[in-house]
């Protein structure tokens, strides 16, 4: 990016679609790079750097820190452009990125720690409760190992999740704790089929302590004084970012499809490929699939930016709804891909050609536990038929 746009970066907020537009121009360069990405297992500094100067981190980020606090569909849109050229770098920008959202729902002071000196910075994470939690004066110890930590290698801080329990060893709350990179070990542990450039290893934490000021709970959803974007429920954000970035990898996957088509001929009869009508509706179906994922996601975020632009909180039953509405995306998006690379018959097969990646790629994607329409369906079926929620996942036990 020449410095002329790295100045107006930093000094104007631009709007939503020019920030899409940014995203758009990026694809080209981000398609070419994917094998390298995927090689070297990590994206390479220079791309979070050219996500930096386009002012992406800001989208989310609180205005008292540096940041733009625009909606989220804006950097949902985002990710689903920069999906369509290489979804490790995409996967980076999404996890790196939305933790800057979580800000908002935190005491203050926790955003003074990480952007005090460097409002530049960036976060990296590991959700998963695998570790140790224990109660101690003014916060909490940290004790354990978190897998699949997506863009380690350029965060110099991480949440990590963790279950409270109470003395009988019952969970009673989901935290999520902010710690400093000295705090915990990187373990060079990813090696995979699919997303193998987002750099995902995990982090060891032989015994930090966390104030309790860089800590949040991940259920306790209630009405106060933050600003409006920052209302939302906190796991309908993080779930819709996952969604959007693999909306993303779909959309990427049409887009090939199509050039490659275009110009192709049966091997047998020479006939262009474009003719055949097994080729025009297996590309149609698939498109019809990422338009109504999309059209989901769209309508989602629109109806929940009216209910907390009126101060007011996302009822339970949205959210339950919206939850397996998210999940599903991962599937169909999976589903669409695998639709079309049937059509790609031999050709598919080799590594040269970028569709086979597409592929591997939205079906790592979609394993990720946000993507999760079983379990996410199951919740809605019995939510709807005896009012059951499943535990620690939309509010604290006890509570009705």
């Amino acid at each position: 990016m020449n410095i002329a746009v790295l100045e107006t970066a930093k000094t104007a907020i631009p709007d939503g679609d020019e920030l899409v537009s940014r995203a758009r121009a990026m694809i080209p360069a981000l398609r070419a790079r994917a094998d390298e990405v995927e090689e070297a297992r990590r994206v390479p500094d220079d791309i979070i750097q050219m996500f930096r100067e386009a002012g992406f981190f800001r989208i989310l980020q609180p205005k008292s820190h540096g940041g733009w606090e625009m909606n989220p569909i804006v950097f949902m849109r985002v990710l689903g452009e920069l999906g369509r050229g290489c979804c490790s770098s995409a996967w980076n920008m999404m996890i790196l990125g939305v933790h800057n959202w979580e800000f908002g729902i935190m005491d203050p002071r926790a955003a003074d720690d990480v952007w005090g000196v460097n409002d530049e910075t960036v976060i990296a994470s590991s959700y998963a409760p695998t570790g140790e939690l224990t109660r101690v004066e003014g916060g909490w110890r940290l004790r354990g190992k978190w897998p699949t930590s997506s863009g380690s290698d350029h965060g110099t801080w991480a949440f990590i999740g963790a279950l409270e329990k109470n003395e009988q060893g019952v969970p009673v709350d989901r935290h999520a704790l902010l710690v400093k990179r000295e705090d915990y070990e990187i373990l060079d542990d990813w090696h995979t089929f699919g997303l193998a450039g987002t750099g995902s290893k995990s982090l060891l934490i032989k015994d930090a302590f966390v104030p309790d000021h860089r800590t949040h709970s991940m259920l306790d959803y209630k009405l106060d004084d933050r600003p409006a974007m920052y209302l939302f429920p906190f796991s309908m954000i993080f779930y819709s970012s996952v969604s959007s970035v693999i909306l993303g990898f779909a959309q990427g996957a049409v887009d090939v499809f199509i050039e490659q088509m275009q110009v192709r001929q049966d091997n047998g009869t020479g006939a262009a490929t474009r003719l055949s009508p097994y080729v025009k509706d297996r590309l149609a179906n698939a498109v019809a699939k990422v338009r109504s994922c999309r059209a989901r996601m769209e309508q989602m975020m629109a109806h929940c930016t009216a209910i907390v632009e009126k101060r007011e909180l996302v009822s339970t039953e949205d959210r339950i709804h919206y939850m397996l509405d998210m999940a599903r995306i991962g599937r169909e998006c999976e589903e669409a891909v695998l639709t079309l690379y049937k059509c790609t018959g031999a050709r598919g097969l080799f590594k040269s050609n970028p569709i086979q990646r597409y592929l591997r790629d939205v079906l790592a994607g979609a394993n990720h536990i946000t993507q999760d329409a079983d379990n996410n369906a199951a919740a809605l079926g019995g939510y709807l038929l005896s009012g059951d929620l499943p535990p620690l996942m939309y509010e604290k036990p006890g509570r009705g």
